[in-house]
């Protein structure tokens, strides 16, 4: 870590000489591979530095303009405890004091911590007051005056709340009714508001309330893998649906269909949060599932997603195309719709018309017409490509080609000069064309029509504790290693686990691609109908890499392991 990308406290330490450069650079660095904040370290290495809690305490009130408060001075029975949840508390180091209206006076010892101060005010949804303490302070004060969440809960079941006068599901309750100051201040709300935000900042991609006849569950689905983050008492379930379908726009009343919305959450004034939500009635009452969708991820860059340089120059020589058809394959959860999207914003210029089709539309982004097609009203993927092509388009995007009508539109349209892009199940880039003949597409139609075609999947990434392993030359060439491979040069790794990846020893994916561009051989094998291990046989020979070889070449650069690439690729 150089010294020029220290930030906040430690960066002003060093610049006005309180601090030597190398040794923030010391304690920035254990800071993240702990993931704690930066003030920890500071401290716990008072002994080196020669600053105290105090004097570092004095020093952040001086330097950034807050108020310095000596906390001893407060009673902890006193303070609200429930305005920030205990998990914020404990982690980002932020104590509340006092609310007064809608502002909070809250308690830091480190006010360059932006990111704990932006999801407080996110959780809270106040202004908030900021006043620095000394941290060795601020730890005891925390250490006492917490309580959980759970315990609050089920004291809320114990002292028989009466929820009804909280949030009514009764079946003639308005919308407008259930949005009251009462609603606002239950502590089922503030529940709700902890789960999404843990959801967040824990990068999950769903989120599950699941009733059963004993019990309660939440699961979150980080990294492609279920885990329970909570168990809530029963008595709330009926509440935590009811908000849900509240901020949702969803019938309250309606308990007996399945529903879908949306909703949206500002974290802070830059970036906001979509939910997709979906209920459905089981034996024990109705299963919500969130979807998380983050639109910043589409505009994270080509160079995020995991392509290799030659795969990524591949697929944006293609859709740089003035015609044709770009496929991205895979199951569902492997990351098609944000490969998707993040080609369509390389594409997203004022002189580019661009129309997407979809089931719903997962990732807004300005500048692009989206369509949500509705079956029921006739909106269908093939109606909504009749509109686009009356519509001067230049790219179209289609959700998924599920159909011989949709497939004959979007072949035609790659034909009539459009760039078209969709996505299919299928497991590999070969068997696609072979899909698309099974379909009922002309092999012609699909020979001058697509030009390139990319299977992906998502591998976990292994953590920063990671550590190498001895693998048998066996089990390596038996996972698909050449020989060649097994030249000493580099070494496997394996998980470990720790706090920052919660003992699971991964943390992130990367997406892992087998990226075919349509070449004049593979055409003429289309136009003879020639099965799709023939096609991979000749994709073999022009040196497309597969999926497994893909996920190899991970393993080899230490992104992730190989028992990951062989689960992932097992196809």
């Amino acid at each position: 870590m150089a010294a020029s990308s220290l930030t906040g406290l430690a960066r002003a330490l060093v610049q006005q000489g309180r601090l030597r450069p190398d040794r923030a650079e010391t304690l920035a660095r254990k800071a993240v591979q702990g993931n704690v904040p930066f003030i920890d370290e500071l401290v716990g290495a008072s002994d080196t530095t020669g600053l105290s809690a105090a004097q570092i305490a004095r020093f952040a009130a001086d330097t950034f303009g807050h108020p310095l408060l000596d906390i001893s001075a407060f009673d902890a029975d006193q303070m609200p405890r429930d305005i920030i949840d205990r998990k914020l508390v404990g982690t980002l180091r932020v104590l509340a004091l006092r609310k007064r209206g809608n502002r909070l006076a809250v308690a830091v010892s480190d006010p360059t911590n932006f990111q704990a101060l932006d999801q407080v005010k996110f959780q809270t949804q106040l202004v908030l007051d900021v006043v620095v303490v000394e941290h060795d302070k601020l730890l005891r004060l925390i250490e006492s005056s917490s309580q959980s969440v759970a315990q609050s809960l089920e004291k809320l079941v114990d002292d028989e709340v009466n929820f009804d006068d909280l949030l009514s599901d009764a079946p003639d309750t308005t919308q407008e009714e259930a949005s009251t100051a009462e609603v606002d201040d239950a502590p089922v709300v503030r529940f709700l508001q902890k789960v999404l935000l843990d959801a967040i900042t824990d990068g999950a991609s769903d989120l599950h309330f699941e009733p059963y006849e004993k019990f309660y569950r939440i699961r979150m689905r980080v990294d492609g893998i279920l885990r329970e983050i909570a168990q809530p008492p029963l008595a709330i379930k009926e509440r935590l649906v009811t908000r849900i379908k509240v901020i949702s726009k969803l019938d309250i009343s309606e308990k007996r269909v399945p529903q879908d919305g949306r909703m949206k959450l500002a974290l802070t004034g830059q970036r906001a949060i979509d939910f997709r939500v979906s209920t459905l009635p089981t034996l024990y009452g109705e299963k919500v599932v969130m979807r998380i969708l983050d639109p910043s991820q589409a505009k994270l860059g080509i160079d995020a997603l995991g392509y290799e340089p030659e795969q990524k120059q591949l697929l944006v020589d293609a859709i740089q195309r003035p015609y044709g058809m770009v496929l991205v394959t895979g199951p569902t959860g492997s990351g098609k719709t944000v490969s998707l999207y993040t080609c369509l914003n390389l594409l997203n210029q004022p002189g580019v018309n661009i129309s997407t089709a979809e089931d719903p539309a997962e990732i807004q982004l300005a500048g692009i017409n989206q369509v949500n097609v509705n079956e029921k009203a006739g909106l269908t993927f093939a109606n909504s490509m009749r509109a686009f092509l009356r519509q001067d388009p230049d790219v179209i995007m289609v959700g998924e080609i599920r159909d011989l009508e949709t497939a004959d539109i979007a072949v035609k349209a790659a034909q009539t000069g459009h760039m078209v892009m969709s996505t299919l199940h299928t497991n590999d880039a070969p068997s696609t064309l072979t899909r698309l003949s099974n379909m009922g597409v002309a092999a012609f139609n699909i020979a001058s029509s697509v030009i390139l075609i990319t299977a992906q999947r998502l591998a976990r990434r292994l953590c920063t504790c990671k550590q190498p392993t001895e693998i048998s030359k066996e089990a390596l060439l038996g996972a698909g290693f050449d020989a060649a491979d097994l030249d000493g040069s580099w070494v496997p790794y394996k998980p470990v686990g720790c706090e920052r990846c919660k003992g699971s020893g991964y943390k992130g994916r990367t997406g892992i691609y087998e990226v075919m561009p349509i070449s004049e051989e593979i055409q003429r094998l289309i136009l003879k109908s020639a099965s799709s291990v023939e096609i991979a046989a000749q994709a073999k020979r022009e040196g497309v890499k597969n999926l497994r070889q893909s996920g190899l070449l991970k393993v080899k650069q230490g992104i992730t392991s190989v028992d990951e690439v062989l689960g992932c690729t097992n196809d």
